[in-house]
């Protein structure tokens, strides 16, 4: 009796299978807009029903079981292919900002690199001025104190370093 039944299982599967692949893979491929996609789908919906047929074979609504089950695949595979587009998005957002950041580092590096240069080649009482000034923070008064000279001594070196940085960093603006 067995046999008989797994013939009779085995039609009604070969059946289904003949008259509604091609009606769910286009019903399916409405909603994914992917032949390859939709392919998928009603293989995996015709593999679960041979695997599950003791069951569902038996159901009177097996259409309707059909149609529902390519529904919900597809909208699950359009789900998945929306949110792998905004993975993608996203990591590429994340690639352009990493080689943004990795440009501006390199930039600032040839900025800072250049700037040490730069102070090295100052005149060496202009070069002390301008570092108290502007790496230590010290007022021009007490810039003028500590080196015993005069605060308009010390604006004119403050003044004459920063006309060498504008003229020596141009490209940099």
């Amino acid at each position: 009796m067995k046999g008989k039944e797994n013939k009779d299982q085995l039609a009604v599967f070969c059946t289904l299978f003949h008259e509604y692949h091609a009606k769910l893979h286009h019903y399916a491929f409405t909603i994914v807009k992917e032949k390859e996609i939709a392919s998928d789908i009603i293989q995996s919906i015709f593999i679960n029903l041979w695997e599950n047929r003791e069951s569902l074979l038996a159901d009177e609504h097996i259409i309707g079981y059909l149609y529902k089950s390519a529904y919900t695949r597809s909208l699950n595979a359009r789900r998945d292919k929306l949110f792998r587009k905004e993975k993608l998005a996203e990591l590429s957002k994340g690639t352009e900002k990493t080689s943004n950041d990795v440009n501006e580092g390199l930039m600032a590096n040839e900025l800072s690199r250049r700037i040490r240069q730069i102070m090295n080649e100052l005149p060496p009482q202009c070069r002390i001025i301008f570092e108290k000034s502007r790496v230590e923070n010290k007022r021009y008064s007490e810039i003028a104190t500590e080196l015993n000279i005069s605060v308009k001594t010390v604006e004119s070196q403050v003044g004459k370093a920063l006309k060498i940085f504008r003229e020596k960093l141009q490209d940099y603006r």
